[in-house]
Order: C-alpha cells, then structure tokens, then sequence
C-alpha cells in the first residue's frame, strides 16, 4: 500500500507535490544570517606585532633581489651586447616569447599581447595582386524591420470526462490562466514555446489535482504543420487524470464543545465525496464563522493533513481546531481618541452582560457605530479576561479602538422642477457638540419660490439604539401659484427612521409643533386674495414598513407608510380637524436590468371646511414628486384671477388678462407606474402618472388627469441622478406642453 502525505492548502495554485508523492502548501525558505552575524567571539592565538617579527624581510641574505630593476632600454642594449650575432627580427622573434606586450611596439597598453609561437603568423602578407579570390554565397539579409515569429495553436485533449464530474469548466478555467492562450498564439522562438508548454503542463496539473485527481499526468510535445515553413506548430497537452480521490474519513481533533458536534456539523464535507480545495478551504471557513457566532470567539483553524492512498485512490482527512474558551459578553473598554465613552457603546449594543457571545451581535455594533458618522477608523474586538462565568464559560470584554473624525460637516442638493423652479439647499453639521451625538444644524433653503433658514438640535441613539429626538425651528416664505406664506415654526419629533447606511423594516415616529404663518387665501365672497393669519397646534404620527433593497434606489420589495396629524386653529378657541395620508410603493424585478415600479398615495383631511383652513395645510398634487407633466401643485380646484403680468397699455401684449391658480383641496389621491431599465451607471425609464385633489374629503378617483414620459438616469454611488421630461395627456388651456425635472434618487 503507497501512502501520500497531503498538508495544509489544497489551493489551486499553491500545493505542489514533490518526487516521493508528499502534497505540500508550498515551502518557505529560510534565509541566511549575514556574514559573521551572532557568531561567538574567537580567542587570539599570537598576536599581529608577534607574526610581523617572525617573518624575515624579503631577500635581505641576496644582495640581487634588494637592488633596483633595469629599465627596458637597458635590457636590450645589454641583450644586443651579449649576443652581437642575432638581428632585430631574432631579437624581437625571442623576446616575444618572454615580453608579448613588445609584439606591436606598445609598451604602454593595459592589457599586453598574447604570446605569438606560430612563426608563420610573422610573416608578411603576400601581394595583393597574388591574392585569390574565390566565390562565396551568403544568406540573403533580413530586414532590421523584420521581427522573427513562430505561430502556433493549441490542442488540450482527455479532459472532456473529468469536466463531466465537476462544476467548474476545467477547459475553461485552463484557458483563462493559460501562458499558452494569452500571448496571442505566436513566439519568438521555438524555445520560449516549448518553455510555455512545460509551464502549462504544469498547471493543468494543478487544476486537476485541486479538483481531486491526484494521480493526473500530462503528456507535451509540439509537432510541425505540413506547411513549407513548418508553421504554424501545434503545442499539444494530453491529460491523463487517472482516478479522481474521494474523502475515506474524517478526523477533526479538537476540544469538547458545546453542543458536543458543533464541529462536524459546520463542517460541511462528507465521507465519500471528491477531495476537492475550494470544498476544503469553504467548508474550513464555515467552521471559522459559525463557532464565533456560537459562543467561541477565539477559534483557531489548526494545519490540515490528508493522507493519501493511491491504492485506493482514497483519503482520510485530518483537521485540527483550537476552540479557546466558550465565552459570554462581558463589559465595554474603549481606547484611542473618543467620540464618546463605553458607557454610550453599551447604548448602541444589541446585547446584555452574561448572554452567549455572538460574532452577528459584535458585527452589528461595529456598523452601529460606523453609522453614527463620527469616526475615521474603529475597530470592535473580544477580549479575554479569564473570569468565570456560568456552564464552564468565560466573560470576555468588547474592547473598542476609536479614532474620533472631523465632527463638522457641509452637505448640499439641488433641484430643478418646472413650476417650482430651482430650489437649493445647504446645511452645517457638528454631528457631536453635545457628545454623545448631539448635533446642531443650520440649515438653509434658497429657491425661485422658497427662501427660509432653520436651526435644529437633534440627538442620535438617545438613550435607546436607534432613537432620535429633534427640536427644530425654521423660518420660512414661500410663495407659490397656490399661495404666499410667511411662516415660523417651532417642533419636536421623536423617531425611530431609516438612513442610507442603516435602512429598517419598521419606523416610527411622533411629535408636535406650533405654527405661525400669515399666508394669502382666496376669498369667494370678494372675489380676491387676502392676508389671514393662523396659530396652528399639531401632533404628529407615522408609521412606516420596509422591505426593499435601498433607500434610494429600490429594486424589489414594498414600502408603506401611514401618517396621521391631529391639528386645529389656535384662533378664537380650538378647531380640531384630522390630516391623513396613505403612501405605498412596490418593485419588482424583471432579470437583471428591468424594475417594475408602482406607487399609490391617498390623502383626506377630515372635520373642517376648506375655507378654515390655511392654504399651505391643504392637499395639492403635480409636479417631480407627484404627477410628472404637470406643474408644481396644478392639479385639482382653481380659481379665476387678474394676470400680474397682463399689461393692458401694451399694444403688443399677448399674455391672457386672467389666469386659473390652484387653491387645494381636502382630498388628493396619485397612482405612478414606471418600466425602469439599468444599464451599467446609466438607465432609461419610461412612465404614466395620475392623480386629482378634490374639494372635498373624499378621494373617489374621478377626474384623473394623466402625464407621461421618459427619463434618464445616472447611477452613483450615493443614488441615482434622476432627468425626467413628461408632457400632460389631454392637455387644456393654460397648461405647459411639457415639463422637466431633475433632483437626486428615483421618483419613488
């Protein structure tokens, strides 16, 4: 029986398996000390004064070799007296051999001749007349613009029953990291093709044995086409993958938990089933997730090891696992530079001392409190406190590392509506001057029909997760076709609401608010507008449920909100009446690109004429928000007056003397339908609108007025940019042809 030894990783790209068959992650070399570096210190043995006067001076016996040396000159003229006989091609043949710098008469160059021993490389050149010439063929020369290539292509046999057995595409996978398939089919040279080939041996291989065939081979070779020129070459790999290895046993060592098989159930492999990497490293994983959330906060995935048998083509897999202790919440301690203190994180907690550690609960304070917007970087950990708590557990703390950010902040939108014109607003934020967040805001509004500015204290998880109490008081004047007003405001709403970073199923909120305002009201009996003022007292109520994908932009789910508003006249005594308005919203999601959308909203005011009531309290319908096509508040109950504008000295004058504005009414109901259709950061929707206000207080859907149109959008990553155009179906006198709008988010 042959046995292999399969440790730690299965990864694709990081298990190799050497010559005896052993399956490794990958060795890391240890590198070696510098030269001399923690080596023990060495005893003198004789000294460096003591060795210097051991060795006698150089020739200091033989008088020859204290003397100075002669001069080339010298040497040669001693040379030409010692031998009279010998010529200068003697001499200079001779001392060649002993001088080979003296060959060219350069005594001077850095590096000297070599020695000539051949005499016939003396002699002298023979005359160029006697110098024969003989015929010689040279390859044609290649142009220096000419680049050397080698094409070829790819044949990748003997996968097609392995990709039968798994759910990736070997084939495909192969070819996405293939060296061969990404350079284009060409090479310089035979050579680097044949390097590549071997390279993607290699990791077919791999892609075999991290799908479980351990004993897969490949076979390589290149083969010319019957071409002139051989080309192109065809790089073939044969894949052998043999026997595909499956799990015989599982073996997890480890610390009794509680329950006694929390391991193994989270542990998702099965005896029987293909040894397979991404099923290991996965399954792994879920053991490292799911014990956290179970009372184990300090698990740690221990080195696996499969033993291999290519007998049976089979494998018993080992996991070790360091549980630590099972562990219960315990206090807060936070360190760094705070926005607030532990006191306020245990606030924002969804759990209480002595409860179960969870990994979900710790997660979902850290988003609480990224939430909150007050820091640059924070950071939740367990840590361990060895206090003993009940059923063998251990408290640990939630230690909380901040790092307090820019508590001031600047925000702005824009908006475009025709009728409403431009509208801007800008707003200052400290988010925690009154810590733990307690925010002030200033806020400003700057329109073509609407100016006014506010301040607003608002506290954040108040004393509750969640909760925001806000006290605001605004100024404000509008003035609209419906209406002018001049109003003040002073209120409080406490609510349980949702943010970009935070969306909730269930909202809430209440409240109330005193107004003033002197606003311009239609007088049947005269037959004009004059100013009235009113005191008005309100409590406020809303409820709301969500379950759609985004503030935003929604693309499956439902909305619905119920909002009631006990009022009444502070004038002469208390005239109560009741505003009510009922908001829904649904999307449905055809494949990946095409929304659905529908909306549907009815309003009634209930115990009071229209004429007790302040015009800007009443219901008005049009416009981006409302009925697209139409213009700001048009739809619904209109009276007959002068046209400012209208010049009767003006011969040229073309404007109508009167003009229809809206008064509003007691009853509004809306229904929108849109097709929205994504495309990368860009969409196109197309939509029909309708809706009417009523004089009375019942909204019985009669006299719908309709508008359509087509929109664009731009998606960020903050909402989309929304540009819509629409147009009134059955148009009448005095209505626009067509309208624009243009805000931030979808329509609904």
């Amino acid at each position: 029986m042959a046995w292999l030894s399969a440790q730690t990783a299965l990864a694709q790209d990081d298990g190799q398996q050497d010559d005896e068959g052993e399956l490794e992650a990958g060795a890391i070399p240890v590198p070696s000390p510098p030269s001399g570096a923690g080596l023990p210190p060495v005893e003198e043995i004789i000294s460096d004064e003591e060795f210097s006067n051991e060795i006698p001076e150089l020739g200091e016996d033989d008088p020859e070799l204290q003397s100075e040396l002669e001069s080339i000159e010298e040497f040669e003229r001693r040379f030409a007296e010692e031998n009279p006989d010998a010529d200068a091609d003697t001499f200079t043949a001779e001392t060649s051999l002993l001088l080979p710098e003296l060959v060219d008469g350069d005594r001077n160059e850095e590096i000297a001749d070599a020695p000539i021993r051949d005499t016939e490389l003396l002699e002298p050149l023979s005359p160029l007349e006697e110098f024969e010439v003989r015929d010689i063929e040279f390859a044609e020369d290649a142009s220096d613009d000419e680049v050397l290539t080698v094409e070829y292509g790819i044949a990748l046999n003997g996968l097609e029953e392995a990709d039968e057995q798994t759910e990736i595409d070997l084939a495909g996978t192969f070819r996405g990291l293939s060296a061969l398939e990404n350079n284009g089919g060409e090479v310089s040279n035979v050579a680097m093709l044949a390097a590549r080939v071997e390279e993607d041996s290699f990791l077919l291989q791999r892609l075999l044995r991290s799908e479980g065939w351990y004993d897969a081979k490949v076979e390589t070779s290149i083969e010319r086409s019957e071409a002139e020129n051989g080309q192109p070459l065809t790089a073939i790999l044969n894949a052998a993958p043999g026997t595909r290895f499956v799990f015989s046993d599982i073996v997890i060592e480890a610390q009794p938990t509680t329950p006694t098989d929390l391991i193994r159930e989270n542990l998702a492999l099965q005896v029987g089933e293909p040894i397979i990497a991404t099923r290991v490293q996965g399954a792994e994983a879920q053991v490292a997730v799911a014990l956290p959330q179970q009372g184990y906060p300090f698990v740690k995935i221990g080195q696996r090891d499969i033993l291999l048998d290519q007998e049976t083509s089979d494998g018993v897999y080992t996991l070790s696992v360091d549980t630590g202790p099972r562990a219960r919440f315990g206090r807060f301690t936070t360190i760094g530079d705070l926005a607030f203190d532990a006191e306020h994180i245990g606030v924002l907690a969804r759990f209480e001392r002595g409860e179960l550690y969870d990994s979900h609960k710790v997660d979902d304070l850290r988003d609480a409190l990224v939430a909150t917007g007050l820091f640059n970087t924070v950071t939740v950990q367990p840590e361990q406190t060895g206090e003993v708590a009940e059923d063998d557990t251990q408290f640990v703390n939630i230690a909380v590392e901040q790092n307090a950010g820019p508590p001031r902040s600047l925000g702005a939108s824009a908006g475009f509506g025709t009728g409403q014109g431009f509208l801007l607003e800008g707003s200052w934020t400290h988010r925690n001057l009154f810590p733990p967040e307690g925010a002030l805001i200033a806020s400003a509004v700057l329109g073509t029909q609407e100016q006014g500015a506010g301040v607003t204290f608002r506290r954040s998880n108040a004393d509750r997760r969640d909760r925001t109490i806000e006290i605001g008081l605004n100024a404000s004047h509008t003035n609209y076709d419906a209406f002018e007003a001049f109003t003040g405001r002073l209120g409080g709403l406490i609510s349980y609401s949702s943010t970009p970073l935070w969306q909730k199923r269930f909202t809430f909120a209440y409240g109330a608010e005193v107004i003033a305002s002197v606003e311009e009201s239609f007088d049947f009996d005269l037959g004009e507008r004059v100013d009235r003022t009113y005191f008005i007292g309100a409590l406020t109520g809303q409820a709301g449920f969500d379950t759609t994908t985004s503030l935003l932009d929604p693309t499956s789910g439902f909305r619905l909100r119920a909002f009631v508003q006990p009022e009444g006249s502070l004038q002469d005594g208390f005239s109560p009446y009741v505003r009510g308005i009922l908001d829904s919203s649904a999307y449905f999601p055809i494949g990946d690109s095409i929304v659905l959308a529908s909306r549907l909203r009815v309003g009634s005011i209930q115990g009071v004429d229209r004429s007790d009531i302040a015009p800007s309290r009443r219901f008005y319908a049009g416009g981006g928000g409302s009925v697209r096509g139409f213009g700001f508040q048009q739809l619904g109950p209109k009276v007959q007056e002068r046209n400012p504008d209208f010049d009767p000295d003006d011969p040229e004058e073309t404007a109508d003397e009167f003009e229809l504005n809206p008064i509003g009414g007691l009853a509004v109901n809306e229904v929108a339908a849109e097709v929205r259709y994504r495309f990368g950061d860009f969409g196109v929707v197309g939509f029909v609108d309708a809706g009417q206000v009523y004089e009375g207080s019942t909204p019985d859907f009669s006299g719908l007025r309709y508008g359509a149109g087509v929109g664009g959008r731009y998606y960020t990553n903050f909402g989309p940019l929304r540009f819509d155009i629409a147009m009134p179906l059955d148009r009448q006198p005095g209505e626009s042809s067509f309208a624009v709008y243009i805000s931030i988010g979808q329509a609904f």
